[in-house]
């Protein structure tokens, strides 16, 4: 198969050729937008998952659709030490230059006020660290500029909403790695959805996040839970899986034979960057359409997946974090796991494992692997979703690591 023609494209957050599963959370984000325009009350979106699943795929599928519907949109990336501040403040000049409107009084205003905002940096800040917003009108005092976080995005957002109000229009902030916030900005987001939602301003904010996201939001503030909603995204099934092969295969005038697209499954478990990586090495080891199942036992295509997905997150523990990785992966074994040419299908390990379990493998007392433990829930490899349990962020990171066993 000609290389320069492969569809397939695993890279993060890279728009596969083919979105296939995500039709729900698309169309019930269309009725959301409506709804906000039409001054009906909806709530904003949380997704969650694994690393791998797709979530900022459909994130900024889900921007793609509020461009479409005329909305004013920004978008940021949270990070572990990072204060919420500076990089919402971009998304929303952003989002306020895309909004537009016949309103350039209250347009200058509120970016006045947003400049504001994004000039309250911390006391302790470096002025290396300090940032000059490219907003071209003078800062608003007075409004948003408290240095509280909550107060300053309370009153933020409740302007921003009500220029989105006076235009006819909304404005959506798409916010990736939301588990990432630090506590108190975790606080003063779910404040200022609050003040939106009871005040029916047509500003939205859709995050996503690992799977304990949930958890932290509900731990921040307890109306969380009601204040947004929620959409866990997972593993595409069966018909999904076959589809984001098949139609850019198609697309080049390739195809699968459906013993190949049997083994696809069985190999990637319907997880989108695996669909895609595994295609993209399947494609270019095949010698001509159509790809048979021989050609997908030839690519071994963990090569590119232990290099691409898995070993460099791995690379980024230290000697004691990968210890506690490889306990964790013991604990989490299934009960028989099956050979590549077993033809059994995909293993399903559990979800979450006890430190109490994974301690005993080590032979150590639990509270002594707390560092180790600590420095990769910050690294974002593993997770805790419930008191005394953590899991792997990355889909088939235990069964990786025990195929490499002592290698690592």
């Amino acid at each position: 198969m000609d290389p320069v023609l492969n569809p397939y494209a695993p890279g993060a957050g890279q728009r596969p050729p083919e979105l296939a599963g995500r039709d729900s959370e698309l169309i019930a984000f269309d009725v959301v937008l409506e709804r906000i325009i039409k001054g009906r009350s909806a709530r904003s979106l949380v997704l969650t998952g694994l690393r791998g699943v797709g979530k900022t795929v459909l994130l900024n599928a889900l921007r793609s659709a509020a461009v479409r519907a005329g909305w004013g949109t920004g978008k940021l990336e949270a990070k572990p030490d990072q204060p919420l501040r500076r990089p919402l403040s971009a998304a929303l000049h952003v989002a306020i230059r895309e909004l537009g409107g016949a309103h350039p009084e209250d347009t200058a205003q509120v970016l006045g006020v947003l400049k504001s905002f994004a000039q309250k940096e911390a006391p302790t800040a470096k002025l290396r660290d300090r940032w000059q917003p490219g907003i071209g009108v003078p800062a608003v005092s007075g409004r948003a500029d408290s240095g509280d976080i909550e107060i300053d995005l309370v009153e933020l957002f409740s302007d921003v909403g009500g220029l989105a109000a006076d235009t006819g229009r909304g404005i959506a902030v798409f916010l990736d790695e939301m588990q990432d916030l630090a506590p108190d900005d975790v606080s003063a987001l779910c404040a200022a959805c609050h003040e939106l939602s009871q005040n029916g301003l047509p500003l939205v904010v859709v995050g996503a996040g690992l799977p304990h996201l949930p958890a932290l939001l509900s731990a921040s503030k307890s109306y969380s839970e009601r204040l947004f909603r929620y959409a866990r995204i997972d593993r595409l099934d069966r018909t999904a899986a076959d589809r984001a092969l098949q139609s850019p295969a198609q697309d080049e005038d390739a195809e699968f034979t459906p013993e190949a697209l049997e083994a696809m499954y069985r190999v990637t478990a319907g997880y989108p960057y695996f669909i895609q990586a595994y295609g993209k090495a399947v494609w270019d080891i095949a010698p001509c359409s159509p790809i048979t199942a021989d050609d997908v036992a030839m690519a071994a295509p963990e090569a590119e997946l232990a290099v691409g997905f898995f070993g460099s997150r791995f690379e980024r523990a230290t000697p004691a974090e990968r210890e506690y990785l490889h306990a964790m992966a013991a604990a989490a074994m299934p009960p028989a796991e099956p050979t590549p040419d077993s033809g059994c299908g995909p293993v399903a390990e559990p979800e979450s494992v006890p430190t109490a379990v994974v301690a005993e493998h080590l032979g150590r007392k639990p509270q002594s692997l707390s560092p180790a433990r600590d420095a990769l829930l910050k690294k974002g490899l593993i997770y805790s979703g419930e008191r005394g349990r953590i899991a792997f962020t990355v889909p088939h990171f235990g069964r990786y690591l025990r195929s490499q066993g002592a290698e690592l």
